[in-house]
């Protein structure tokens, strides 16, 4: 039996199955209950699968969830909005959630646990920093337009860390094209430390960024986060606990 059930690709009841028949007999499930038992263990082994894979593609750099964030070290952070962006009706509408604030206060940990909110949605989603970004998009062994659908095709993009790169023309221009191609189509995840007066100097061209951020702020969720650092507490709390 187990080979049938290999050749049909049926894993989770696979591995399964002897427990189903043991607990069918015990129970004395009828053929009804047992066909959508086994029916509903390979469905959600199925989608488990399909989660784990998305989630590979993903490539977070932390598994953070919105229920581990410390919302009472960020009174300056809605956690209301938080809450409703955690129920996904942002990609409905392709908006995008631009998070501003200091280093430390919590802006990746959002992005990432948002993402995992989609990716248990069923949603694609990448992860990029704008460094990694920008190096990809001045890599001359990748055709350009490739590489533009790579970061244009996930129904969610996180662009981390924006501020600590400056680029060049051509990544500036690659950039704008990424968030036009998104643009009303899907929606885009972005943290900073810079104010939007900042992005000129960030982009080198005070032109593109102004129509860079009429796209990107169009429809879009802007959360600033004016708070202490996460790390600094982490580290004054060791620092104390060895004075102990």
């Amino acid at each position: 039996m187990l080979e049938l059930l290999s050749q049909l690709r049926l894993q989770a009841l696979a591995t399964q199955l002897p427990a189903l028949l043991e607990e069918a007999r015990v129970q004395q499930w009828s053929y009804e209950a047992f066909l959508q038992r086994v029916l509903t263990v390979e469905r959600d082994g199925r989608q488990q699968r399909a989660l784990e894979r998305r989630c590979r593609a993903a490539r977070l750099p932390l598994t953070a969830r919105l229920e581990t964030f410390d919302f009472s070290f960020q009174p300056s952070l809605s956690e209301r909005l938080i809450h409703e962006l955690a129920g996904l009706s942002f990609l409905q509408t392709a908006t995008n959630v631009v998070l501003l604030g200091p280093p430390g206060v919590g802006k990746t940990h959002l992005a990432c646990g948002l993402a995992l909110k989609a990716l248990e949605g069923g949603q694609s989603v990448l992860f990029t920093s704008l460094r990694e970004l920008a190096g990809r998009l001045a890599d001359r062994s990748e055709r350009p337009d490739l590489v533009l659908r790579r970061y244009s095709q996930p129904k969610v993009l996180i662009i981390d860390e924006v501020g600590y790169t400056r680029l060049s023309q051509e990544q500036s221009q690659a950039l704008f094209e990424l968030v036009t191609m998104r643009y009303e189509r899907s929606s885009i995840i972005l943290t900073s430390n810079l104010s939007f007066a900042e992005w000129g100097a960030l982009l080198g061209d005070d032109v593109l960024a102004t129509a860079l951020l009429d796209r990107l702020l169009h429809h879009a969720e802007i959360i600033s986060i004016n708070g202490r650092s996460y790390r600094m507490r982490q580290r004054m709390a060791a620092d104390q606990s060895r004075a102990a």
